[in-house]
Order: structure tokens, then C-alpha cells, then sequence
């Protein structure tokens, strides 16, 4: 029997607890009729759950070896095996409505797919899976915690994040030196951040990159040395101790600022 080996180069981790695999895949249960992407199946131990219950399924798997062995074993995928990397794909092309995303996310790249998700949050309802513990409490952490940064404000403005379960690294092949977490995404009722949202993104990212200074000193890259509204209570914050809608009001007093200050301008 064909056994794809372990790559790491792709950051490759097969999970062999079949428990652990049918609780991932309920976790886009409510979306049964919506059609789902699987992210780096490998050699599908999520796959198998995610058609026995009748999910319209893709896969996308940038592993030659892996793609002969879904070919092998799942026959009644077909034509919805896609060789390639996720991060690299115009999804438009693949799906012309809504649809779902899944999968046990290499930890490499976990990041960069959240941000390619929030590039399709209007066409992606949900999105759900398991990535390095770290980053998943990342996505989930609140307000106030360390671990709150860029990508927790920027998902949590169009999703509900919800932390599920904790997995042992025991559970796969080979074993990680970390934990891995679980966590499903929800698209919220947000339609629009009321402010510029490519300012909004830039905002977000200047003050985390100086996390610890206050915000009178981290937005100075935007706003200058001197801004009128650097009296205001928000300024003597630091960015992790903001809400969404607190960065949305900060967007707001910057976009303010931009249109008025010569000395203010939005670095590329």
C-alpha cells in the first residue's frame, strides 16, 4: 500500500487519529450546502470524513506524491483534485458563489492563509481547521492579551473566532515539537468598517510593529511629529489594548489628519 512520506520542507505533519479528524471536519457541518476546499490534504485523513457526509468537496495539494495518492484512494473526488499551492490560487476562477475552507494547515504558512481568506471574506462564510496552537490563540486572543496582533484585529473585523480544542503532537506523523489548536472563523454581520479599510489595514500594521509604544508615538510614521489630535485619551493607548471599533476610530481621527496636515502622509 502506497504511503506518502512526511516532506519537510512542506512543513508536512499526517494526522492518524481518526477521532481528532471527524471532529475538524464537523466543524463546517452548518454548511452542507455550500462547497468546501480542503487545504493540503495529504493523504486525506480528513478528506474521508468530509465525504461520508456528503460535503461537495475540493482539494488542493501542492505535493506531487500526495496528489497520486488521493487519486488513488479517492476516485470520487475526479476533477476536484487541484495540484498547486493554495496561497497561489485565483479562487474566483474556482468557485463563482460562496464556499467553505478546511484543512490541517501546514504551520509555515497557517498566517498567510488567514490573510488570503480575509482577500475572499465576502465569498467565504467560514473557514476552519487546525494550525500551531500559538497561532490559533493568536486569531482568537481578545483585546488586552499579548498575544493580540495585526491578524487577530484584521480577522476579527469580518469574522467570529472561535478557539475549539487543543491537539496533542502525539497524534501525528511525524510529531511536531508543538501543540496545535483548532479553531473555526465565522463570517459576521459586518458589511463595512466605516472608515477607509486600506487605511484601516495600514493603521493596524504601523502601531503593532511598535506594539509597545503608545499610539502618540507608533502612528508618528502616518501622522507626523506634530498632530492636533495627539491630546485625545485613544493616543495614550497601545495598540493591543484596542477593540476593532476603537481602530476604526483611529482610522477615522488618521484619514481626518491625512486630508488636512501636509506633514501627515500614508507610507507605502
Amino acid at each position: 500500500m502506497r504511503v506518502v512520506k512526511p516532506k519537510k520542507a512542506l512543513g508536512q505533519h499526517f494526522l492518524k487519529d481518526m477521532q481528532v479528524a471527524q471532529r475538524i471536519a464537523g466543524t463546517v457541518s452548518d454548511y452542507m450546502d455550500l462547497p468546501v476546499l480542503e487545504v493540503g490534504p495529504g493523504m486525506g485523513v480528513l478528506t474521508r470524513f468530509l465525504l461520508d457526509v456528503g460535503h461537495n468537496l475540493s482539494v488542493v495539494e501542492i505535493d506531487t506524491e500526495s496528489v497520486t495518492y488521493l487519486k488513488e484512494h479517492f476516485p470520487e473526488l475526479n476533477d476536484k483534485i487541484i495540484e498547486g499551492d493554495f496561497l497561489k490560487l485565483d479562487l474566483n476562477q474556482l468557485f463563482s458563489s460562496q464556499f467553505c475552507v478546511i484543512g490541517n494547515y501546514p504551520y509555515n504558512i497557517s498566517t498567510q492563509i488567514f490573510f488570503k481568506i480575509l482577500e475572499y471574506k465576502d465569498q467565504i462564510p467560514c473557514c476552519s481547521g487546525m494550525l500551531q496552537k500559538e497561532v490559533a490563540e493568536r486569531l482568537a486572543s481578545p483585546p488586552g492579551s499579548k498575544a493580540y496582533g495585526i491578524l487577530s484585529v484584521l480577522l476579527q473585523a469580518w469574522y467570529d473566532v472561535e478557539y475549539l480544542f487543543t491537539v496533542s503532537e502525539t497524534v501525528f506523523d511525524p510529531p511536531p515539537k508543538v501543540k496545535s489548536g483548532v479553531i473555526r472563523v465565522t463570517r459576521n454581520g459586518r458589511t463595512s468598517l466605516g472608515c477607509d479599510e486600506k487605511l484601516f489595514k495600514t493603521v493596524v500594521k504601523t502601531t503593532f510593529n511598535q506594539r509597545r509604544k503608545t499610539l502618540r508615538n507608533s502612528i508618528k510614521p502616518i501622522l507626523g511629529k506634530e498632530c492636533p489630535d495627539y491630546h485625545l485619551p485613544l493616543f495614550n493607548k497601545r495598540p493591543e489594548q484596542l477593540s476593532v471599533e476603537q481602530f476604526v476610530e483611529l482610522t477615522e481621527i488618521v484619514d481626518c489628519n491625512l486630508r488636512t496636515s501636509p506633514e501627515s502622509q500614508t507610507p507605502a
